[in-house]
C-alpha cells in the first residue's frame, strides 16, 4: 500500500506524477530529452540503460517498465535480460558493454567511474557526450527508483501492464498528455 493517498489505477511513477504535476514537469522533461531527445544512442539502448540501473536498485516496477520499453524498442528480448544479468555475454556492442557498465557504477557508488572504464569506452567507441548521457540517465534512474520505492508505489505483478506502458512510452514519450495512461490498465493497447 503507497504511503501517500494516489490513483489506484496508476502504478509505480505514473501516480506519482499524477500526484504533484508541478514537480513531474520538469522530470518528464528531462526523461524526454534523455531517453527520447537526439542522441547518437538509440532509444533502446538508453531504455536499457534504464532498466540495468533500476534492476541494480532492485525497484520492481521500474526494472520491469523499462526492460519492457527497451525490449520493444530493440524489437527482441534478450539483450535486456542478459544486461541485468549476465552482461559479459549481452548481445550489445562492446561501447554498449562498457556505458552498461559505467551505468551499473553509478547506481552502486559513483565515484567508482574510473578513469580507465571511461578511456576503454571512449576506445570502443563513445562520445563524450554519450558517457555523460549514461552517468545522467543511470543518476536520474537511481532518483527514480528511490522516488518509487520510497512512496511505496504500486507494483503490478502483471507483465502485460508493462507491455502496455512500453507502448505508451514508443509511442508517446515522457511528455504528459490528456488520457496519457487511459490504456495502462485496460484489456487492450
Amino acid at each position: 500500500m503507497p504511503h501517500i493517498t494516489v490513483d489506484p489505477a496508476l502504478p509505480g511513477i505514473t501516480g506519482l506524477l499524477n500526484y504533484r504535476l508541478d514537480t513531474a514537469l520538469p522530470i518528464r522533461q528531462l526523461t524526454q530529452i534523455l531517453l527520447r531527445g537526439e542522441s547518437t544512442l538509440t532509444e533502446g539502448e538508453r531504455e536499457l540503460i534504464a532498466a540495468v540501473v533500476s534492476n541494480g536498485n532492485q525497484c520492481r516496477f521500474c526494472t520491469a517498465a523499462h526492460t519492457a520499453a527497451a525490449d520493444l524498442l530493440l524489437g527482441e528480448k534478450e539483450s535486456a535480460e542478459k544486461a541485468k544479468h549476465d552482461p559479459e555475454n549481452a548481445p550489445v556492442s562492446e561501447k554498449m558493454k562498457y556505458l552498461l557498465e559505467i551505468a551499473r557504477r553509478v547506481q552502486a557508488d559513483a565515484r567508482n567511474v574510473s578513469v580507465e572504464l571511461v578511456t576503454d569506452a571512449k576506445n570502443a567507441g563513445a562520445t563524450e557526450m554519450e558517457i555523460h548521457d549514461t552517468v545522467l540517465i543511470a543518476a536520474l534512474f537511481c532518483l527514480y527508483n528511490k522516488y518509487v520505492d520510497g512512496l511505496a508505489t504500486v507494483t503490478p505483478t502483471d507483465p502485460a501492464v508493462y507491455e502496455r506502458l512500453a507502448v505508451i512510452l514508443k509511442n508517446h514519450g515522457y511528455m504528459p498528455s490528456p488520457h496519457r495512461y487511459a490504456t495502462l490498465n485496460a484489456n487492450s493497447d
